[in-house]
């Protein structure tokens, strides 16, 4: 991988009030990531980074991720074409969860289902709470069977 490299993790307090990126992995080498959009605000997705991931990530200035259901490397819209562009990017205070503001090329979509979030249905936390979700988003922006084919869902159940 490229010229990116992470400085290693000498003190709480260097991690937590410093300046050096110094990025924890979990036991899977994985962080979460949550990308949203630079305008609005809206969460567009969660994802998950490994550590060439970021690099390529922050070399490129492109959002990519790591499949855990495929166990690889994607960049976010090589298929589909709905590149994220990172607008900003931060690291939480322990320096083991990704904040990515990004513009979203096309339609602005940024979920394998067609939706423009990932995060489409709500949870009822009143009355009914945790029974039927509810829809947040009323339409598709994109048609996934004409971008993606026939091909099995990516999160595979």
């Amino acid at each position: 991988m490229g010229k990116i490299s992470f400085s290693p993790r000498h003190s709480v307090e260097e991690v937590e009030e410093g300046t050096a990126l110094s990025p924890k992995f979990g036991a899977d080498g994985l962080m979460p990531c949550i990308a949203t959009d630079a305008e609005s605000g809206e969460v567009l997705m969660l994802g998950w980074m490994n550590a060439d991931a970021l690099r390529l990530t922050l070399e490129t200035g492109e959002a990519h991720y790591f499949s855990r259901a495929r166990q690889v490397l994607w960049h976010k819209g090589a298929t589909s074409g709905l590149i994220q562009r990172v607008v900003e990017a931060r690291i939480d205070d322990d320096q083991d969860a990704i904040w990515l503001r990004v513009s979203v090329a096309g339609s602005g979509a940024s979920c394998h289902v067609g939706y423009r979030s990932c995060f489409y249905r709500a949870i009822p936390t009143e009355g009914d709470a945790g029974t039927s979700l509810v829809f947040t988003e009323d339409r598709k922006t994109f048609d996934p069977t004409a971008v993606y084919g026939d091909a099995p869902n990516p999160t595979q159940l």
